[in-house]
């Protein structure tokens, strides 16, 4: 008999995962996260929706250009909370790691760089922690439909305020279930 074929994996790098409405009393109740590597040895994302309250300057050694100054951290998720990533992106640059034009990157020096570069148009995020997931915990995640998927793009990441993000997002989708999520209340049962 032969064996059955196994399932090709199905990468959901570039994607936003959007609570579903079953996350309540986590810390991702009510956020999005960027996926920005899922491999078969697990996932690693960003949470967009939840600015911090220490900022970009008090985080980094050294002087932080006043273009820069007064931005919060965001907070990445539950892992590794001093661990510094950034998003960037700019508009010549077309190589990313995460989409086309969307570069994570974890490297300190290389984040200062770019605050020092000048670069017209830099949009860029920095985050503290981040979201992991160990092989098949996300797609168990995605099969108890903990998690809506669709894909990113920079707008969503760089331009829709983070507190607006998630409903924003659930009011785009297709079925008017999801939709309708967008509108109920913080708690439920307050309703």
């Amino acid at each position: 008999m032969p064996k059955p074929a196994k399932k090709k994996f199905k990468t959901l790098q570039g994607q936003l995962l959007l609570d579903g409405g079953g996350l309540g009393g986590s810390c991702f109740h009510r956020s999005v996260v960027l996926v920005c590597e899922h491999t078969p040895e697990g996932a690693l994302g960003l949470v967009l929706t939840q600015p911090g309250t220490q900022l970009v300057e008090d985080s980094l050694p050294g002087e932080v250009p006043p273009a820069f100054q007064g931005g919060y951290l965001f907070e990445g998720g539950p892992v590794q909370p001093t661990a510094l990533s950034y998003l960037y992106s700019t508009p010549e640059h077309l190589g990313g790691n995460v989409l086309p034009e969307l570069t994570i990157g974890h490297q300190i020096e290389e984040l200062q760089e770019l605050m020092n570069s000048g670069a017209p148009h830099l949009q860029l995020k920095v985050f503290s922690g981040y979201a992991g997931w160990s092989p098949g915990q996300l797609d168990n995640e995605l099969r108890q439909k903990s998690w809506l998927t669709t894909p990113a793009d920079l707008h969503q990441i760089f331009k829709v305020p983070p507190q607006d993000l998630w409903k924003t997002l659930l009011r785009q989708r297709p079925k008017w279930q999801e939709r309708i999520l967008a509108e109920a209340p913080e708690d439920i049962a307050s309703n």
